[in-house]
């Protein structure tokens, strides 16, 4: 076993396997079936690139082949860094195939991530592009390479210089190992086969082991609730690495259920509505800063966009007016919000909620086996309709972080939940509503301020198209709140008339906002999500400067 990774305990794998949410697979057993199910459908399409099953099959074969001439070995971990292109996934499939590890990190990721990812895992290879916009990857891997020693191997997606290998020559070049080297190599389905990367607002993310047995179902169970069949489309746009991109059903529960998945690089609207148009997309992935671009964007008329069916958004809730917005843009497709965390959980709502339902909750969990509870700061569970921080376990949700034993036992209940930092409260259907974060507080002179309640207030002001609340130091209270608002084309707002707006609402005082900075748009972090930290550094700096 993998030193450092903390595996599910026997009890509760017997069960899993027995209720038949594991069947004991690998993920390469599993795209075996994959292949030579769908073997000539278009699997996947990246610009005037496109691939079928078979192909993939090929390319990832051949590419694994050559992983195991130069040196790559099962259970070896990859960091790759690649932006929402091809070779990621014949890469993965590929890694899957030998058994190594691939850590889900992003072409965002500079030096301090990369390095620290490599330390903890004491990964063998990275992967990165030769070059992002004027930014050049060799430097900070010669650094991380020149510091540890585990780190020796290198491919680059590009042109290679000294040290490095090519990722498309790997790929293309014929390999010289007989695909029969790929059988009876030592991994199993209890092994890790992803450390997906902990969304920490601050500090450096945690590594999550995600199993084959685990990922494998995600992802089919995903696709169930996501409606996913031979004949959907999937558009990806966010992050390719992340969970909900690769798995939630994402590229994996599409190719699963013989789809096709349109990879794009980047989040520009009529890029994205023109791809829609083309390729007759079924399923979108968004985060709720995402669809509000998209919405409010004054091409989307100019497109058919009949066919998307499915509009996935995770990360944040959604507020009920983007919700209503969306149906009416989308007349066709049903709005999925969900709650998903790298860890496990997922929540969806479903198609047969009833409207109050799917407008103030995220869901519940997918899986009969998913448990659930709402615990206060001393672990105590909460009644029903009163606020308490998520705590879960199940046949999909790791129960370690990789390495970390003494943050591990701050994150876990003594019986094994994961305790998640998410505030949420139970609806009387039985759905959760996502109350915010234990960390997204606002505390003023003692009084603790939910930034997401007063985010949803301020949502519901004509003049505003998104906002993000985030505390300011002040000497006196400790804290105040900054309301940072993006408006709506054309639309003005000052402070005094957004406290008069607030106030028509009957908040308590201490919950009003006593900054207002009015921006082009919000920062986002490289998971898609709002970056309240960098929002509080900004307003910070800004009144250090006029002290």
């Amino acid at each position: 076993m993998l030193e450092g990774f903390v595996p599910f305990p026997p009890d509760f794998a017997l069960r899993y396997r027995e209720r038949g949410y594991w069947a004991d697979r690998t993920l390469a057993q599993e795209y075996a079936d994959v292949f030579a199910r769908f073997g000539p459908r278009t699997a996947l399409v990246d610009g005037a690139r496109s691939y079928t099953y078979a192909e993939l099959d090929r390319q990832s074969t051949n590419l694994a082949l050559n992983l195991l001439a130069i040196g790559l070995q099962p259970q070896d971990r990859v960091v790759p860094t690649l932006p929402n292109v091809a070779e990621f996934v014949i890469l993965y499939l590929a890694l899957q195939k030998i058994g190594a590890i691939p850590i889900a990190a992003l072409v965002t990721h500079r030096y301090a991530e990369i390095s620290q990812f490599v330390q903890l895992s004491q990964a063998a290879c990275c992967v990165y592009p030769e070059s992002v916009r004027d930014f050049r990857f060799a430097g900070i891997i010669d650094r991380v390479q020149a510091e540890q020693p585990c780190l020796r191997l290198r491919l680059v997606l590009g042109t290679p210089g000294p040290g490095e290998h090519s990722l498309a020559a790997l790929i293309e070049r014929p390999a010289a190992l007989p695909a029969s080297r790929l059988q009876g190599l030592p991994f199993a389905a209890t092994d890790p086969c992803i450390f997906q990367l902990s969304g920490g607002t601050t500090g450096i993310p945690k590594l999550i082991p995600r199993t084959n047995n685990d990922y494998a179902y995600n992802s089919k169970v995903a696709s169930e609730v996501a409606f996913v069949d031979a004949d959907s489309v999937l558009l990806l746009v966010l992050p390719i690495a992340h969970n909900l991109p690769l798995a939630c059903p994402g590229i994996q529960g599409f190719l699963f259920r013989g789809g096709k998945v349109v990879l794009h690089a980047n989040t520009r609207p009529a890029e994205m509505f023109a791809l829609i148009q083309q390729h007759r997309i079924t399923h979108l992935k968004v985060v709720p800063a995402l669809l509000i671009r998209l919405i409010n964007d004054p091409l989307i008329g100019d497109f058919d966009l009949s066919s998307v069916r499915q509009i996935q958004s995770g990360g944040q809730r959604m507020q009920p007016e983007t919700r209503q917005r969306t149906r009416r843009l989308f007349a066709n497709a049903f709005v999925q919000e969900n709650f998903g965390m790298s860890e496990g959980l997922l929540m969806f709502v479903r198609t047969g909620d009833p409207e109050e339902v799917l407008m103030e909750t995220c869901g519940r969990p997918v899986c009969a086996d998913d448990e659930v509870k709402l615990i206060d700061d001393d672990g105590r569970e909460v009644p029903d309709g009163e606020v308490g921080e998520l705590a879960c376990r199940g046949p999909y949700t790791l129960r370690g972080y990789y390495g970390v034993p003494e943050y591990n036992a701050r994150q876990f209940t003594p019986d094994g939940f994961y305790r998640s930092g998410d505030l949420m409260r139970k609806h009387a259907s039985g759905n959760y509503i996502v109350e915010g974060r234990k960390k997204d507080l606002i505390n003023r002179g003692g009084e603790k301020i939910s930034a997401e309640e007063v985010e949803n207030l301020i949502l519901m002001h004509p003049a505003v198209q998104n906002v993000a609340c985030v505390p300011m130091p002040d000497a006196a209270l400790g804290e105040k709140m900054c309301a940072c608002v993006v408006l709506k084309a054309g639309a003005t707002l000052t402070l005094p008339e957004l406290v008069s707006f607030l106030n028509t609402h009957e908040i308590a005082r201490f919950k009003l906002p006593e900054r207002l900075e009015v921006l082009r748009e919000l920062p986002v972090s490289a998971f898609g999500k709002v970056s309240k930290k960098a929002l509080g550094e900004m307003v910070a700096a800004k009144l250090a400067a006029a002290a």
